[in-house]
């Protein structure tokens, strides 16, 4: 391992700063693509989030950050999906959605490939086989990132906005 390899590790309390920072940067990217889907949420509200998730512990979330000389550079989180209630007709699956943020100034270094490869060892190790990236068809970077590591389109979600 060289001194610029990315080091993967569980988020702790005191990374709650470098979440926020990251997870608003990547709304502010994704703003660009679409303003009619993706807005950018208040820092308070991302403080709360992170810190109460990493204060709740393991329980079937994670938060892993990616450090390169020191500084966290990218962040996965984990989010269990719930199972198919026994009265629906989908197989139930143990699942998770997966949302990788790499600082822009850090990819192409192997950031995403190793937070990847940790996300998938955490969901193994808490028994989920099944990993889902929701991502817009116009995040045209982001297809090709979780299509070169064997992400493909499952099923099609199709919707409407009703008038209220």
């Amino acid at each position: 391992m060289q001194a610029n390899d990315p080091t993967v590790r569980p988020a702790t309390a005191a990374d709650v700063d470098a979440l926020v920072r990251l997870r608003v940067a990547n709304a502010e990217a994704h703003l660009a693509l679409d303003p009619q889907v993706y807005r950018i949420p208040e820092r308070a509200a991302v403080r709360r989030h992170f810190a109460a998730l990493l204060a709740e512990g393991p329980a079937g979330h994670a938060v892993l950050v990616a450090e390169v000389a020191g500084r966290i550079v990218g962040m996965v989180e984990l989010v269990r999906s719930p199972e198919s209630p026994d009265h629906q007709i989908l197989r139930p699956e143990p699942a998770a959605q997966i949302h990788t943020v790499v600082a822009e100034d850090a990819r192409g270094r192997g950031v995403g490939s190793a937070l990847l490869s940790a996300a998938e060892q955490w969901a193994s190790t808490a028994g989920i086989t099944y990993l889902s990236a929701g991502i817009q068809h116009r995040n045209a970077a982001a297809v090709r990132f979780y299509g070169r590591y064997g992400y493909t389109t499952s099923g099609l979600s199709l919707g409407r906005r009703v008038q209220a």
